[in-house]
């Protein structure tokens, strides 16, 4: 029974983890994608050209496309890493109830 209360405790972090990593990445892609639309508008203010919001926020999305992928990619890494421990235990809890369901015991085989 002791063992069972730290398995249980595990994909609640795991996850958590997951949640935490993925939204420090989002939040960190969307910064970059407002910075590189507030330069835009700050070069055609200086240059003295007006450019919609719209079409400076499109332009700023492509340039951060894979400017994100370079400048992000330990971030990208460790979410990465959390979807891989969060899909093993998934994995893991889907063989053991399986195996639970076939009446063996996997508890013993561990």
């Amino acid at each position: 029974m002791s063992d069972a209360t730290p398995d249980r405790t595990a994909p609640a972090s795991a996850g958590s983890k997951l949640f935490r990593d993925l939204a420090i990445f989002t939040a960190a892609r969307l910064l970059l994608v407002a910075a590189i639309a507030g330069i835009i508008l700050g070069i055609g203010k200086i240059v003295d050209v007006e450019i919609p919001g719209l079409v400076a926020l499109i332009f700023a999305i492509v340039i951060a496309l894979p400017l994100s992928m370079v400048l992000f990619a330990g971030l990208r890494r460790r979410v990465n890493e959390s979807i891989a421990a969060v899909d093993e235990r998934r994995r893991r809890d889907k063989a053991d109830l399986r195996a639970k369901l076939r009446g063996e015991d996997r508890t013993a085989e561990e």
